[in-house]
């Protein structure tokens, strides 16, 4: 095939985002509220859904590995995306019904290796600065602990932290790819000057501090994790300080960039949170999981999700205000994970407040993704 028809061929490919983000928004509002009544009140719901083990890890296997799956595969062939929606499902399917089981970890294994193999390479070869040259790593390490967290050996409070950890890496570094450009660009047309974008001192030392952190905790003793609580503290500081010098303020007419904040905001304080947790105070780590995972992990993917469909379709990623909405109630759902688990006093009422926050933005983001592929286009914003 000669390289013309090949750019063609690329060219009819539609990006993987197109069917994994509405297939990950679906599955993320109907699981989590369904996984908290299993746990709340017993009500009917798949053998991995009764604890709190299958809780967080359908939050950051089923859901977060495939909204990063359709982030950086990119335009794929659409036997390729049918292939990886399916191995998915069994993936889903087994854990769900057999934890631990053998079409789980067959499934995992399967997601994993579809992953790695399509998006490792890519980054490898096309980074050129040492940062960007984490990522290809880091996507091994999320891969692999995809595979252990199926494992019934490997499925306790240690593996997922690490998993979180990872994830928290990735969406440092991604967040960072997404907002500083798009904060500067929109400065420029204010005649106004971004002068820290990258910001590749902090950026160097948090994703150095993370793999640090990765290594420390998993390892036996009362040291080894205070010393992680340390680092993951100043990240946690670090990560606010370069949201501070994005000068978000100059950002009050653009709702997509306020919501990226947003999450990033949630990021250094989970972080931060995370490092007291493991320093000195563990009763901080349900509400130091809740923001990263709610806070930044659900507004980050969900407006990321959102921009995405949006810039495909109309060239402006605040098209559909609805998305707005979603992205507020997000940070709703996050407020109230987060504050009564700070003052002691979480109860099944804000359990399932948080939960129904949570489950209508995924709606109303899928509303997003309809109106998307079938609105009329609109002009770019200026």
């Amino acid at each position: 095939m000669s390289n013309a028809e090949q750019l063609v061929r690329k060219k009819r490919n539609k990006p993987a985002s197109y069917y994994l983000f509405p297939l990950a928004a679906a599955y993320a509002a109907l699981l989590m509220p369904w996984s908290i009544l299993a746990l709340l009140y017993g009500v009917s719901a798949p053998a991995g859904l009764y604890s709190a083990f299958g809780h967080a890890h359908e939050l950051l296997i089923g859901y977060a590995m495939l909204v990063v799956a359709g982030y950086l595969l990119g335009p794929q062939e659409g036997r390729k995306i049918l292939l990886l929606i399916g191995v998915w499902l069994l993936a889903r399917i087994g854990f769900l019904s057999l934890p631990g089981g053998l079409m789980a970890v067959a499934g995992a294994v399967l997601v994993a290796g579809l992953t790695a193999y399509w998006t490792v390479p890519r980054f490898a070869r096309s980074a050129k600065k040492w940062r960007n040259k984490t990522t290809a790593p880091l996507l091994i390490v999320l891969c692999s602990l995809l595979v252990l967290a199926a494992q019934p050996a490997w499925q306790e409070q240690s593996v997922l932290l690490e998993l979180l950890l990872g994830l928290t890496l990735l969406m440092f570094f991604m967040g960072g790819r997404i907002i500083a450009p798009a904060v500067a660009g929109h400065l420029l047309r204010q005649q106004r000057t971004l002068q820290a974008r990258v910001q590749p001192n902090i950026e160097g030392a948090v994703l150095i501090l993370l793999f640090v952190a990765l290594a420390l905790y998993p390892l036996p003793g009362l040291l080894s994790e205070q010393l992680a609580g340390a680092v993951v503290l100043s990240c946690g500081l670090l990560t606010a300080l370069r949201l501070a010098r994005w000068q978000l303020w100059h950002c009050l007419d653009r709702a997509d960039l306020l919501l990226l904040g947003a999450g990033y905001a949630w990021l250094a304080l989970g972080l931060s949170l995370l490092g007291c947790a493991l320093l000195f105070k563990p009763a901080l780590l349900s509400a130091a999981v809740h923001a990263i995972t709610v806070g930044a992990l659900g507004t980050l993917t969900l407006t990321v999700m959102a921009r995405t469909q949006l810039m495909q379709r109309f060239r402006d990623p605040n098209a559909r205000p609805l998305s707005h909405v979603a992205g507020v109630l997000m940070n709703c759902a996050a407020l109230l994970r987060v504050i009564p688990a700070l003052l002691g006093q979480q109860s099944s009422a804000w359990l399932l407040s948080a939960a129904v926050f949570w489950s209508l933005s995924f709606l109303l983001l899928l509303r997003v993704f309809w109106q998307s592929r079938d609105g009329q286009t609109l002009k770019p914003s200026a």
